[in-house]
């Protein structure tokens, strides 16, 4: 029987990539964006379907999603969408720091609240959240977009116990750098004068240079994959081998040594 999953944020990066790896392997794509009518490209495969969606918007959320468990039995919901907010604390407004929150956090919230229903009557189903290797660790200019994805890490881990007794899972994939423009397109930079050694120290991150010797947005397209269809019980998949590493690190010498060592790499 053919499964069917159901994407936020498929229009560019991780999002197209795993629509498209879903629909090679023969699943019925439901693909949603902000402006479906600007996709040039999936809009050409058969079994894939291009919906509105705008995460912010709570009323569309519930409104769509409803339409879509009314014609699908969806197997799989992957929460992708999200952007990064980068800069000092003191260079961030009220107005963007609840944009990202409310996107990168409340937009996961609310599509997997209004999908629990549908899961929980078929008694199966599977959400995967994507968060970041900030979403387990800290980072200089990365408190608000960390805040957001530690936050998405554990409301994952407390919903897969809520949601156990029903049969359906909550796995987490954690990437680390990826080959996308990520950096140009879902990047929001603020920017403070007494922050700014700070500021371009961390951006050499975000260089062409450096963002060549990420993984492949396919290689973590893939990790999504495997995390829907491995049936293991896993709850977090570590996607990339710098993200890997980092990972590695904070188990091995542990959270409070990791923290020491990034705080002095950028004492000045």
């Amino acid at each position: 029987m053919q499964k069917t999953i159901f994407i936020t944020g498929a229009s560019t990066g991780l999002g197209k990539a795993t629509a498209k790896l879903f629909h090679s392997k023969g699943w019925q794509v439901i693909a949603t964006m902000r402006n479906p009518e600007k996709e040039t490209e999936l809009n050409l495969l058969e079994n894939i379907v291009l919906l509105k969606l705008d995460v912010t918007n709570a009323d569309q959320i519930i409104e769509t999603i409803q339409n879509v468990t009314a014609d699908y039995s969806v197997d799989v919901v992957l929460n992708n969408a999200g952007y990064g907010l980068i800069g000092a604390l003191e260079s961030l407004t009220d107005e963007q720091i609840f944009r990202q929150i409310e996107t990168n956090l409340l937009g996961v919230i609310r599509v997997s609240k209004a999908f629990t229903p549908h899961f929980r009557d078929k008694k199966n189903g599977l959400f995967l959240n994507i968060t970041s290797t900030f979403g387990f660790m800290g980072f200089p200019t990365c408190s608000v977009y960390s805040a957001t994805k530690f936050a998405v890490d554990g409301f994952s881990e407390s919903l897969a116990s809520e949601l156990v007794q029903f049969g359906v899972q909550v796995k987490v994939i954690a990437p680390g750098g990826m080959q996308t423009d990520f950096a140009v397109r879902s990047m929001e930079v603020g920017q403070h004068e007494a922050y700014a050694k700070l500021t371009a120290e961390v951006s050499k991150g975000y260089s062409a240079e450096q963002l060549a010797n990420y993984t492949k947005v396919e290689d973590v397209a893939q990790i999504v994959y495997e995390a829907a269809t491995d049936g293991k019980k896993q709850l977090r998949y570590i996607a990339g081998n710098d993200a890997n590493a980092l990972y590695k690190e904070r188990i091995s010498t542990g959270a409070e040594a990791q923290v020491e060592n990034i705080k002095a790499m950028f004492t000045f």
